[in-house]
């Protein structure tokens, strides 16, 4: 009986081993990264995770940070992006009380051709979720945020179901290169709770939709912990948002097993079409991972 039991153990581990192989041919895969193609706009979206100030040893401490921000900093220069949407971009001390972003303060001095957007001091703009761009390329006209809420314009309120805050942040910038005027929302949707997903989303398209309908044109980049045809991105559908075909896996577990689809996602408005497929940049960058998400980019042109 023992024997048996063994035997049939055995083999259920085998298959479990077996399906968890197939799931990382079918969401891995490396893209080649393509050139630049003159006239297009590259955008990109990489969820960095937060650093916890009061840990200093462990997963997603100081140290940690020391270690990983080289290859945070190689991430970004080898995408090479006209604009980059972060999310989890914040040093938490366990309260809403601080102007430090060791992460925002670290890509800025490494990267002096850029500048951020959707930032601001903590007391009027949650700056989590920053938009840098290349100063040369775009010039900031506007900017700002909506917590995903009852209380959507209340800085900081919680999540529709009373779960911690979380926002989209919004910049508007003006193409040097040929005048366009184009906005970008950046969103972070909730991992476990579904319900808080499609209300948040649904703000989302209500807050996109003036200005998209009085034609404007809008990116809409994130991590939207959902995939391809779920429920949370056919209601940004309904904002007149195409998603750009991310295949693969976004999110690693911060050790590059890849078991699932996108979620992090590049979505436009009519105005702009996709020059070339998205790339997922399924890379350690000096011997490390950036983040447990991957970084996306995507190129495109402005019609």
């Amino acid at each position: 009986m023992l024997r048996a039991v063994v035997k049939g153990a055995g083999i259920v581990m085998a298959c479990v081993l077996a399906i968890l192989g197939i799931l990382m041919m079918s969401f891995s895969g490396v893209s080649a990264l393509p050139a630049r193609i003159d006239g297009t706009l590259r955008v990109a979206t990489h969820n960095v995770h937060y650093i916890i100030l009061n840990r200093a040893e462990g997963a997603w401490s100081v140290a940690d940070w020391e270690r990983r921000k080289d290859a945070l900093d190689a991430a970004f220069k080898v995408m090479n992006a006209d604009l980059v949407a972060f999310q989890e971009m914040e040093s938490f001390a366990g309260r809403d009380d601080s102007n430090l972003n060791l992460t925002l303060e670290w890509l800025l001095s490494q990267n002096p051709g850029y500048a951020a957007a959707a930032v601001g001091d903590f007391r009027e703009f949650p700056s989590t979720q920053p938009i840098l761009f290349r100063r040369d390329r775009l010039e900031l006209l506007d900017q700002g945020w909506f917590f995903f809420s009852d209380t959507p314009d209340v800085i900081y309120s919680r999540t529709f179901n009373g779960s911690y805050p979380a926002f989209a942040s919004w910049a508007e910038f003006r193409d040097r290169s040929n005048g366009e005027v184009f906005r970008v929302y950046n969103v972070h949707f909730e991992y476990s709770s579904r319900s808080n997903r499609l209300l948040s989303a649904a703000l989302v398209r209500d807050r996109m939709l003036p200005f998209t309908q009085a034609g404007g044109t809008a990116f809409l980049l994130g991590d939207l912990n959902a995939w391809h045809g779920s429920a949370t991105m056919q209601r940004l559908e309904a904002a007149g948002v195409s998603f750009a075909p991310v295949e693969g896996a976004t999110y690693h577990l911060n050790r590059g097993v890849n078991l699932f689809g996108a979620i992090d996602h590049i979505g436009a408005t009519p105005g702009v079409r996709l020059a070339a497929d998205p790339v997922v940049l399924r890379y350690r960058f000096d011997g490390e991972w950036p983040s447990d998400h991957y970084p996306v980019l995507a190129d495109y042109w402005m019609d």
